[in-house]
């Protein structure tokens, strides 16, 4: 099955939250795929950010695919909120409980498509058995928690991960998130990712860059 074309996912993470309905519907004007919502307990990852209530008023801003990365622990409690609250794509970490085919059983209940998240130091093959569940496969190039991090060249997981996905004969998005610029984002296309995650490296210069910054990724 051919690659999927590069889709950009920039994450409001790096946004200005004093108006994020606005700056969502800048980044879709400025062509962006997916939204990426970090979703932070204070918990699982060192920081705190938003929850269901937030991601249900951005949802009126745009109809863009809401690719909605939870790093939150226990996670399977907090999984139908959000999809109730628009989300489209519901990703959860491998890391983040003991039963992930349950959690990802969970997320499809639901009617949305689920993603599974890897830290870094997590291996490529802890997600063998639940590809046939998975539409989404996130892997984190930075550990997870702050924007604005150092790229980690994790591109053997990243190619691992494109001919786990290929074997399968499915549509599955490869994700990768963390230190993705116009450098790096060469890089991990390369290796197989056709979803690019950006945070700082789209929101960096102001709105009237956003598209540029945007079309910067797509190599």
């Amino acid at each position: 099955m051919p690659q999927q074309p590069v889709r950009i996912a920039p994450s409001i993470l790096s946004s200005d939250f004093s108006i994020l309905g606005e700056e969502v519907r800048r980044i879709d004007e400025g062509g962006a795929d997916y939204i990426h919502i970090d979703v932070m307990d204070g918990h699982f990852v060192p920081n705190l950010t938003f929850g269901a209530p937030v991601v249900k008023c951005l949802r009126p801003h745009t109809k863009k695919i809401f690719d909605v990365h939870l790093m939150i622990a226990p996670v399977d409690p907090l999984i139908e909120d959000f999809a109730k609250a628009g989300s489209d794509i519901i990703t959860a970490h491998v890391e983040a409980g003991p039963h992930l085919h349950r959690t990802l059983q969970a997320i499809k209940s639901h009617g949305v498509k689920a993603g599974v998240s890897l830290n870094p130091h997590t291996p490529i093959e802890s997600i063998q058995h639940v590809m046939d569940m998975v539409d989404l496969i996130l892997i984190m190039t930075v550990n997870p928690g702050f924007g604005g991090q150092s790229f980690i060249p994790l591109l053997d997981k990243i190619a691992k991960a494109r001919a786990m996905i290929d074997a399968t004969g499915r549509e599955i998005d490869l994700e990768v998130d963390g230190g993705v610029n116009p450098d790096t984002a060469k890089q991990v296309i390369e290796a197989g990712a056709d979803v690019l995650v950006a945070g700082t490296a789209v929101f960096k210069d102001g709105p009237e860059q956003y598209a540029a910054n945007i079309k910067a990724l797509r190599g």
